[in-house]
């Protein structure tokens, strides 16, 4: 990817997700279940930003990576650390499928399988044969459904890191998929909020003004792993403070 001045680096897109995922956290812990108030959809609106600037940023993190071994083992330590933080913080069985399939851990599951869907596509393990690679990433959306944006996630980050360098093909890859996803949730959860998924649409002018810098702070990565557990540890007691111990969201 071509490297510019001016835009917005790494860090940059990565602190907007963060304030974007706090922001519709803490609004699904404050006001449980589905509510339609415009202001509270508004605010879960802004929500939307996050997860595709994550899918977006570990794609770049593959593409940047001098040691996918590493990148991988630390994504999956962290995605058992969040689970326990994620499902604390909404009300869900830390045991899964005691609820529902939905929800049951969260999306740092799925970006971790994120990364070793990309490195299946890229022919960085033993498989060369398409055959074995589709199989492969099929059953990586198997077992990444049950998180935070379910397999999606997943899917999505293929579409981003394939079409690297041309953000109309991410776009359409990527929107392919929430598509998808916002029919199930349309159907299955909750309608309102099954459309309110496709405002992922709105990350797209963010995207464009990504620079590929990744920004002079490297503290930023190591920040985000401490940060994301603990806000979710915060909206767990905020949860149990204000509500008892009760799930609210799907999946509690």
């Amino acid at each position: 990817m071509e490297k510019r001045r001016n835009g917005l680096n790494s860090n940059q897109l990565k602190l907007i997700a963060i304030v974007a995922m706090t922001i519709d956290h803490f609004t699904s812990v404050l006001f449980p279940g589905y509510p339609k108030d415009g202001w509270v959809l508004v605010l879960h609106t802004i929500g939307r930003l996050a997860a595709p600037i994550f899918w977006f940023m570990i794609a770049e993190g593959y593409a940047h990576t001098h040691d996918l071994k590493k990148y991988l083992r630390r994504l999956f330590l962290f995605a058992v650390i969040s689970h326990f933080a994620y499902n604390f913080a909404f009300g869900i069985p830390f045991l899964p499928f005691q609820t529902t399939v939905f929800n049951q851990t969260s999306v740092i599951w799925s970006l971790a399988w994120g990364v070793v869907a990309i490195a299946v596509s890229e022919d960085a393990f033993v498989v060369r044969k398409q055959w074995q690679k589709t199989l492969l990433i099929v059953g990586i959306a198997v077992i990444s459904f049950c998180s935070d944006w379910s397999c999606i996630a997943v899917l999505a980050i293929l579409e981003i890191y394939g079409n690297r360098g041309d953000l109309k093909k991410q776009t359409v890859g990527m929107m392919k998929w929430v598509i998808f996803y916002a029919v199930i949730y349309f159907l299955f959860i909750d309608k309102v909020y099954g459309l309110l998924q496709l405002l992922v649409i709105l990350v797209v002018p963010l995207m464009k003004q990504y620079n590929g810098e990744r920004g002079t702070w490297k503290g930023m990565k190591w920040f985000f792993y401490f940060y994301y557990p603990a806000h979710l540890v915060l909206c767990g007691i905020v949860r149990i403070w204000l509500h008892g111990n009760i799930g609210v969201i799907i999946g509690g």
